[in-house]
């Protein structure tokens, strides 16, 4: 069945087995109250890496069941990143998540080539599930946060994440539109060069499982209109699931213009590692953190 809100993703996790989720830095009562909604929905099993009388006092402060969580103390953040990824390593986590600390501390954990989670030739890409209240569906976007110029090989696994969420929604065959400025194919575009081989690839069975059309303009992806006025066929134009940004300044301004502009709500994480691990920003709300909790838990 597929899944149409963020909503419906938690209600279709709940029907599931529990996964174990531990939090690197669990200091901050954003970070622990997401994770104490998703233990009471029965989403997760939780464990905390951080400083226990710190997390001892924010769960006081903020009626936070202590019972709920299995705490370990850390004495730094860098610490609780790399005890964190120890246990998902040792296989005694099956999700990984961002608390308090600095996206480059976590990411310098995960990506560690002794003790971290990335396998040789795996690549990392941030993947982001939407919900925006002008758009009838979800929305699958990458990369918006974590490669800044994808060259094509990352581009290819990219397309690959998108589609491997989409299907995890319940979207038997996703479609992919791989952005540029304009639906005119431009050699001396990288982004809309690489968007027409991507789309060809997809049409020799390279890229599988998916409907992909590239370059697509961002009105000529979304709306059927535009795509009815610009004569664009196939069915990924004005219907897409699925967008491909070209570079991270495309897909960040998309993000947060969706976000704090157009009152989204969306799920994100990071792919390419051994477990899901979610990355949401320090400031992101209770509800995006518990959103992006249940989408790991979907996608491990």
């Amino acid at each position: 069945m597929r899944i149409n809100s963020l909503d419906e993703l938690l209600r279709a996790v709940k029907d599931r087995p529990r996964k174990r989720l531990v939090v690197a830095w669990a200091n901050d009562a954003h970070s622990m109250e997401a994770v104490n909604a998703a233990v009471e929905a029965g989403l997760v099993e939780a464990i905390l890496v951080g400083d226990e009388p710190v997390m001892t006092k924010v769960c006081e402060e903020h009626h936070l069941p202590k019972e709920r969580f299995r705490m370990i103390h850390a004495a730094t953040d860098t610490e609780a990143a790399t005890k964190a990824v120890g246990m998902v390593r040792a296989g005694e986590a099956d999700l990984l998540m961002k608390g308090l600390l600095s996206t480059d501390k976590y990411m310098r954990a995960i990506l560690n080539k002794e003790q971290g989670l990335l396998d040789p030739g795996a690549i990392l890409s941030h993947v982001t599930v939407m919900e925006h209240p002008g758009h009838p569906k979800l929305l699958i976007a990458g990369d918006v946060a974590v490669i800044p110029e994808p060259e094509f090989k990352e581009k290819v696994a990219i397309l690959n994440y998108l589609v491997k969420t989409a299907k995890a929604l319940g979207i038997d065959q996703p479609k992919v539109a791989v952005l540029a400025a304009s639906e005119q194919v431009m050699p001396k575009m990288s982004s809309s060069a690489d968007a027409a081989m991507l789309s060809k690839m997809a049409d020799r069975g390279q890229i599988k499982g998916a409907l992909v059309d590239g370059p697509l303009a961002l009105d000529g992806a979304l709306d059927p209109e535009s795509a009815k006025i610009k004569g664009l066929g196939g069915p990924v134009a004005g219907d897409a699931d699925c967008l491909l940004f070209p570079n991270i300044e495309a897909g960040n301004v998309f993000y947060k213009a969706g976000t704090k502009l157009g009152g989204a709500e969306i799920a994100a994480l990071v792919m390419g590692a051994r477990v899901p691990c979610v990355l949401s920003s320090r400031g992101d709300s209770a509800k995006t953190k518990l959103s992006s909790i249940a989408l790991a838990a979907l996608l491990a």
